[in-house]
């Protein structure tokens, strides 16, 4: 560089090259993306599987597919009990989770069952078969805008803690899907009396509209949320599980048949225990108020 400050034109070249040798050395930085980790949408992801697990099972019924009509929103049902506990682990709860969630089970457990049932059995009597379809879809929405509504309420009492009001949704699909159940099962058994039994428009319709009122009533149903198996009972239900699973395997629409019946003959039990936690509580609270 000379007396006024001007490079010399062998320093040119000298100058350029440090400078990207500088740019080369100095460190990059990472652009950062701003929204919501990948761990606080996978919920999100398996409500929308399970959506389309429900979306698909009314394209089997119609191509006639209605055992895979069953699998399919017996896979959506799975997936929503997932969904809401692996947000909760997540700690990704959200108000659009939740109500994507509520959209997804109104698809999946109060249009497709009506639909599938309907394709099966109710189409045979025209216009009129549609009617129990129309009731059992109503009866999910009012359920489901129900329990949406009590997520901003005040809580209730502590011995309903583990009690819904009235079916959920998901096995208020079940208990819909229980003649179609049980005549797959008749069809492979080559039961042909069950199957065209169960198979009658009155049968799928009473059973419909009958599953529409036990998921909007006020009925109290445990809902398992935190319940305790006794340590010595640990083995027995873990042998019991599997057993289920073999028999999953084996004979499919049997063991859902059998589960179908197992929980509408748990309902009256349920009812029960819950009047009896009722009965306990409010006995509690007159004593501690005669003691005051």
């Amino acid at each position: 560089m000379n007396a006024f400050g001007r490079s010399e034109p062998g320093e040119r070249p000298r100058l350029a090259t440090v400078r990207r040798l500088r740019t080369r050395l100095r460190p990059r930085v990472r652009p950062r993306f701003k929204g919501p980790s990948f761990n606080r949408i996978i919920p999100n992801i398996l409500t929308l599987i399970g959506l389309c697990a429900g979306l698909t099972s009314v394209r089997f019924a119609l191509d006639g597919l209605f055992g895979a009509s069953v699998v399919a929103i017996t896979l959506a049902g799975c997936i929503d009990g997932l969904d809401g506990r692996l947000a909760r682990l997540l700690k990704a709860t959200s108000r659009f989770g939740a109500e994507f969630d509520s959209l997804a089970d109104f698809m999946c457990f109060g249009i497709a069952p009506a639909l599938v049932i309907y394709l099966w059995s109710l189409h045979r009597v025209g216009p009129l078969g549609f009617s129990p379809c129309l009731f059992f879809a109503v009866c999910m929405a009012l359920r489901l805008a129900r329990f949406n509504a009590s997520l901003e309420g005040a809580p209730g009492p502590a011995y309903a803690y583990n009690f819904f009001t009235g079916v959920p949704a998901p096995a208020g699909a079940g208990i819909a899907l229980l003649p179609l159940i049980i005549g797959l099962e008749g069809r492979a058994l080559d039961l042909h009396w069950l199957e065209i039994g169960v198979r009658s428009p009155i049968v799928a319709g009473l059973v419909l509209v009958g599953a529409g009122l036990l998921c909007v009533s006020t009925l109290p149903i445990w809902s398992f949320k935190n319940f305790k198996v006794p340590a010595e009972y640990v083995l027995p239900l873990l042998l019991g599980i599997v057993i289920f699973a073999a028999v999953l395997v084996a004979e499919p629409w049997a063991a859902l048949a059998a589960v179908g019946l197992l929980y509408l003959g748990m309902l009256p039990f349920s009812v029960r225990s819950f009047h009896r936690l009722k009965r306990e509580a409010e006995q509690e609270e007159e004593s501690e108020a005669e003691e005051t």
